[in-house]
């Protein structure tokens, strides 16, 4: 199911589809800013009872759609040829884009050397072929091209498993063929009925192969649980960045924990989780895990089989919502992060909302941005920001949360006041007839250990 070839980069015409300008009466093709414009006055109207409208939930234009299938592409190593945006009143269940601009496509495709034709919507098995049939050459949609990114990008087993199951679920449904009339056929002893088909092999290869993955998938769930278990039987928080695609997640990991996870503008550079830890400035630990960008119509079969790695984010204490500030289709991005969180059941937590890379916005917009108690604006590459993240991280944080007291430890209790020293914040210390009096912010689980000598 691979889509480009690693010793050429293959040349492809780009096809995007808005069917929704009768429907919507062109609100489709707003631009980004007359969309934010019109969301701030529905969200400053009121209703006739005295209540304000909430603002609808943006959508990415037609050609918003398309500029981003542009990027995916280049992403999967494609050099763009052409492109063509078709609007259309209703899509056609024969070829999507009707009969007539099929064969425009095709004659524009080979004008340019196009081998590959990539659409900027799902295809169904019919669809495709019928397609290919007339522009006569490979016929690829958005899904696939996702899949064949994730495939290129994962690196431990663990990734390469789980895009393999995406890979044979997308595949499975469009195996040409009869279908059902073939597999009764089969039912003699063993594997094989007399006169059963390549196609009814292949099915059957398919879903065995499945099953195996799903197995191996399940495996490391379960190691993945006892590592998580092993974490949590002690009292570290673990935090957890999402947000779209090339937001700039795992250059702020790095900046958050001087790791050298690969930082990179190309989509989905960061598949396979990635946890560190990081010691806050109370002295607490915290886990912080880097985890997979999410893009529009994330395909459902991805969110399945990235589930095991998106659990991360369903046992964080916190979610840092990381954006990218500087785009302009920042709102939208982050409407369609939400609904990949609601669908993984993660909305409800505690979040805070992290705009990323303002060191590419104008000096007087940089200068007018204020940081609020949900928002955080940073720069990952330039260290803007990143201790003030810090340190609301650990305001935020509850498990393990520090107490102000005051200690007098003997000076012979060398092992206490080691372990203060170390997970503690010493505010103040004076020696007295070989007491240690010491104030200090002490998490909850060090206080334990201490109690002995706390000072009321």
């Amino acid at each position: 199911m691979r889509v480009i070839s690693n010793d050429a980069r293959e040349r492809a015409f780009l096809v995007g589809l808005d069917y929704r300008r009768a429907r919507n009466s062109g609100s489709a093709s707003l631009t980004t800013h007359a969309r934010a414009a019109r969301d701030n006055a529905a969200a400053g109207s009121a209703n006739s009872d005295g209540k304000s409208k909430a603002p609808p939930i943006p959508q990415f234009s037609a050609e918003e759609s398309l500029d981003e299938l542009k990027t995916l592409a280049s992403s999967a190593g494609a050099e763009i040829a052409g492109e063509l945006l078709q609007r259309r009143d209703r899509l056609d269940p024969a070829t999507l884009i009707g009969s007539g601009k099929l064969e425009e496509i095709a004659g524009a495709a080979a004008s340019v050397s196009a081998g590959l034709l990539l659409f900027d919507h799902d295809l169904t098995a019919s669809q495709q072929r019928n397609i290919e049939k007339v522009v006569k050459i490979r016929v690829i949609d958005r899904t696939q091209l996702i899949l064949d990114i994730f495939a290129r990008h994962a690196r431990t087993r663990e990734g390469q498993l789980q895009v393999e199951l995406a890979q044979l679920e997308y595949l499975l449904p469009r195996l040409g063929g009869r279908g059902i009339e073939m597999s009764q056929l089969g039912g003699g002893i063993g594997t094989r009925g007399p006169g059963e088909t390549q196609l009814e092999t292949d099915r059957r290869k398919i879903y065995r192969r499945i099953r195996h993955v799903k197995e191996q998938i399940e495996n490391v769930r379960r190691v993945r649980a006892q590592q998580r278990q092993r974490r949590e039987s002690a009292p570290v928080a673990t935090v957890a960045l999402v947000g779209y695609t090339n937001a700039g997640k795992s250059t702020l990991f790095n900046a958050l924990t001087n790791a050298e996870v690969v930082a990179s503008s190309r989509m989905f550079a960061t598949l396979d989780p990635t946890i560190r830890a990081v010691q806050l400035s109370s002295k607490r630990k915290v886990l912080l895990s880097d985890t997979v960008g999410f893009i529009r119509n994330l395909p459902h079969t991805l969110v399945t089989a990235f589930r095991a790695t998106l659990e991360e984010v369903q046992r964080a204490s916190l979610v840092l919502q990381v954006s990218d500030a500087s785009s302009l289709l920042s709102a939208e991005q982050d409407a369609q992060v939400e609904r990949v969180l609601k669908e993984l059941e993660t909305d409800a937590k505690p979040r805070l909302r992290v705009l990323n890379k303002v060191d590419l916005l104008d000096p007087a917009h940089r200068e007018s941005l204020k940081n609020d108690a949900n928002t955080i604006h940073v720069s990952a590459l330039k260290g803007t920001g990143i201790e003030e993240l810090l340190e609301r991280i650990d305001e935020t944080l509850e498990l393990d949360r520090p107490v102000r007291v005051h200690l007098r430890v003997p000076q012979q209790e060398g092992k206490a006041l080691a372990l203060l020293e170390a997970k503690s914040r010493i505010l103040s210390r004076k020696y007295k007839s070989g007491v240690v009096e010491l104030e200090a912010e002490v998490p909850e689980s060090v206080m334990r250990k201490v109690q002995n000598w706390r000072v009321e």
